[in-house]
């Protein structure tokens, strides 16, 4: 692993990579072929040997300028975290015979020897772009699309490029299919918040539901921006959908990040457990309905209550809880319903929690954030211990913080929480909490509350951010009540002139056209 260092972040908007339209139209040039469920695994398979080959590129050019550096020796590559890409493999080579009817088989043969040439990368690449089903015409504008998009090297490489592609696809792919739901890739600005909270420097990291690893590539970034060595954590990963599994091995594979990521159902076949992570990230499926809770009645982890069948939402967050070490933190995103809720006894679950006094902070999320649901998001922060010396003793309290107004709209139906957002948030945990140098923590009116454990008994055993925060101050109206009248009497009064002027050009224009009644 080469040597960690600190770089600036991105304050760029992440809601758009410039290439996510060309992409788009790079899947539809198979669409006639493959339905929509399908393709998409088509297309990000070629990216990645796209993504692969640029970046091996970049580093061949270096060493041809080298004297004594041989651009064909794999060790070259590989003492520098770039992928070998062997000479039957390299984009080059398929561009040149994107249409030739045998192309199928030279993707097949060039993901194999990538694999072949790349331990890490075995059984994870697609290898069936040789099938029948698979129209090769469209396989070669394909190719042609995507050769002539840079998404390997420079700036892009410090991006979750696979995810977000893989995001913005998933709401895409779930339009077309006409249906919402089940799976999502967590925007960038939460993981970021997620994890710009937590603080993941050091220990074991675990996500649970890891979807293409967007959690583990940011914990990366927040290591490396603050001077820390990547070697310092742990990452452990599970995720459910197998060719997402695929996903994000390819994701980490990429950034030469290290780390156990099992496919497999986190609930029935938990690949973890006897893990206990310092910290757990994740974005577990909202309202999750069908996760075989009927199969798990006595299950250990449930210790606050068992979880209802129709809703994971609490079997999430008890399945979080068991994995915490003694002294570890917990970040996560559920739906807004988790809490308040009190059906099939969710209320109770919750209460047990608050009680056990595991929450440390809850914050309300503004809408629009996801690309693939509306569904309104809050975060749960959890401590085992809030007593433990790392910071200031916490106990019988918890922060609430309403971050709905916050964030800007990147388009029409999108909108993400900008640098400065995400520093607020964070500054105003790292002072509750007592973070060294993160100053000192008041509450602010409409925005946080430091609320007691019997001011969240008084409501209910309600975690809803808005209950606690209050409204922001107003500023004082220094104008005087007969001023104010005489402006507003005076715009009403225009407003009428206008109407009645727009009247009469109404009438005058129904007239010349003969309807005068």
């Amino acid at each position: 692993m080469p040597g960690v260092t600190k770089k600036a972040s991105n304050t760029g908007s992440s809601a758009n990579l410039g290439f996510e339209v060309q992409l788009w139209e790079a899947a539809n040039a198979l669409r006639g072929s493959m339905d929509a469920a399908e393709y998409k695994h088509v297309v990000l398979g070629l990216i990645f040997l796209k993504y692969i080959f640029d970046a091996f590129e970049e580093h061949r050019k270096k060493l041809l300028a080298e004297p004594y550096a041989d651009p064909e020796d794999p060790d070259e590559y590989q003492a520098e975290n770039i992928f070998w890409v062997p000479p039957e493999a390299r984009w080059s080579e398929l561009q040149k015979n994107a249409h030739q009817p045998k192309i199928g088989e030279l993707v097949d043969r060039a993901m194999e020897a990538v694999e072949r040439d790349n331990p890490s990368l075995k059984g994870v690449l697609p290898k069936d772009y040789a099938r029948p089903a698979l129209d090769k015409q469209r396989l070669g504008r394909l190719i042609d699309l995507i050769s002539n998009i840079q998404v390997g090297g420079g700036d892009n490489h410090s991006r979750d490029i696979l995810g977000r592609v893989y995001e913005y696809f998933l709401g895409q792919f779930a339009s077309a299919e006409g249906k919402k739901g089940g799976e999502f890739y967590t925007p960038r600005c939460i993981v970021k918040l997620l994890v710009e909270m937590l603080c993941p420097y050091k220990g074991r990291v675990y996500d649970p539901c890891c979807g293409s690893a967007g959690m583990f590539v940011q914990s990366e970034e927040f290591i490396r921006a603050h001077g820390g060595r990547i070697g310092d954590i742990s990452i452990y990963g599970q995720e459910l959908n197998y060719t997402t599994w695929r996903l994000a091995k390819m994701n980490l594979a990429i950034r030469g990040i290290d780390g156990k990521i099992e496919q497999g159902d986190s609930f029935l076949n938990d690949r973890f457990p006897d893990l206990r992570a310092d910290y757990i990230l994740a974005n577990p499926p909202f309202n999750m309905k069908n996760w075989g809770g009927e199969h798990l009645r006595q299950d250990k982890r449930w210790k606050f209550g068992v979880p209802p069948v129709n809703n994971a939402n609490f079997a999430w967050v008890q399945h979080i809880i068991y994995h915490l070490a003694p002294t570890g933190v917990a970040g996560f995103v559920l739906a807004n319903g988790s809490m308040s809720s009190n059906q099939s006894g969710e209320g109770e679950i919750r209460k047990n929690i608050i009680e056990a006094d595991l929450v440390d902070c809850m914050v309300a999320l503004p809408d629009k954030l996801f690309y693939s649901t509306q569904i309104p998001a809050c975060l749960w922060f959890l401590a085992r211990d809030k007593k433990n010396g790392r910071f200031r003793d916490r106990r019988g309290q918890v922060l609430f913080i309403d971050a709905r107004k916050m964030g800007r709209m990147v388009d029409r139906r999108h909108r993400e929480l900008t640098e400065e957002d995400i520093r607020k948030i964070g500054d105003t945990y790292h002072a509750w909490r007592g973070d060294p140098d993160a100053g000192e923590y008041r509450d602010i009116p409409g925005f946080c509350k430091s609320a007691t454990l019997e001011e969240i008994r008084r409501h209910g055993h309600v975690l809803t951010p808005g209950r606690y925060v209050g409204a922001a101050e107003r500023e004082e109206d220094e104008e005087p009540f007969e001023a104010k009248m005489a402006k507003l009497v005076a715009e009403l009064k225009e407003q009428q002139d206008q109407a009645r002027r727009l009247d009469e050009a109404i009438w005058r224009n129904l007239k010349e056209l003969g309807y005068d009644t």
